[in-house]
């Protein structure tokens, strides 16, 4: 029987402006902040095996967590989700950071898609597009079902600080192995915004 794979986890909290009865994430952003309606995710990611995910073109992972969201009530569990890094678009200079939860509330079902754009574009932009996450909240259980309210969360300085204490080892017979993996971790990230923003 082969090893059990070791990969990591981290939890990322995420948060902005959200307003229902948008569709665009500026809109209902600046919306949702005049209204002192505030969306915060608290995202627990994992990623189980960390060779494999760095070798998937869509670079998986699992997510899930709560949301907090006063029209609907806090602490919300996420039923079922989809986490992506720097998941390709179709676009040569496009990627995607891909977060999305499937939650209910008064019985019926939500589905919130959220992504970051790492764009190779005019500027050096990595801090907005990397902590810059664009939603949609779909009335139903996947990002088919109409959208019925949008906005922007983000990630801050602290909140960055404080998802980097949360990186975990999963599954790692030793001390050396859980570093390696989240040195392996911390190589795809850097190489990814190098390859995106850097790269001659």
């Amino acid at each position: 029987m082969s090893a059990t794979p070791t990969g990591i986890t981290f939890r990322e909290t995420m948060a902005g402006g959200f307003s229902l009865g948008e569709t665009h994430p500026a809109a209902g952003d600046a919306k949702g902040k005049a209204a002192g309606h505030i969306l915060a995710m608290h995202a627990v990611i994992s990623i189980p095996d960390m060779e494999r995910f760095i070798a998937d073109p869509a670079h998986a992972g699992q997510i899930g967590g709560s949301l907090d969201y006063p029209p609907f009530g806090m602490g919300l569990p996420v039923k079922s989700g989809v986490f992506n890094l720097f998941s390709p678009t179709g676009q040569p200079k496009l990627k995607h950071m891909v977060y999305e939860m499937a939650f209910e509330h008064g019985g019926q079902d939500y589905y919130l898609a959220g992504w970051k754009e790492v764009r190779d574009d005019a500027g050096l932009d990595i801090w907005r597009d990397t902590t810059t996450l664009h939603t949609l909240l779909h009335q139903g259980t996947d990002k088919s079902a109409p959208v019925i309210g949008a906005g922007l969360l983000s990630l801050g300085p602290l909140e960055l600080m404080k998802l980097v204490s949360t990186l975990r080892a999963l599954n790692a017979p030793s001390a050396t192995e859980g570093g390696r993996a989240i040195a392996a971790f911390g190589r795809f990230f850097l190489g990814q915004l190098w390859n995106s923003y850097l790269r001659p």
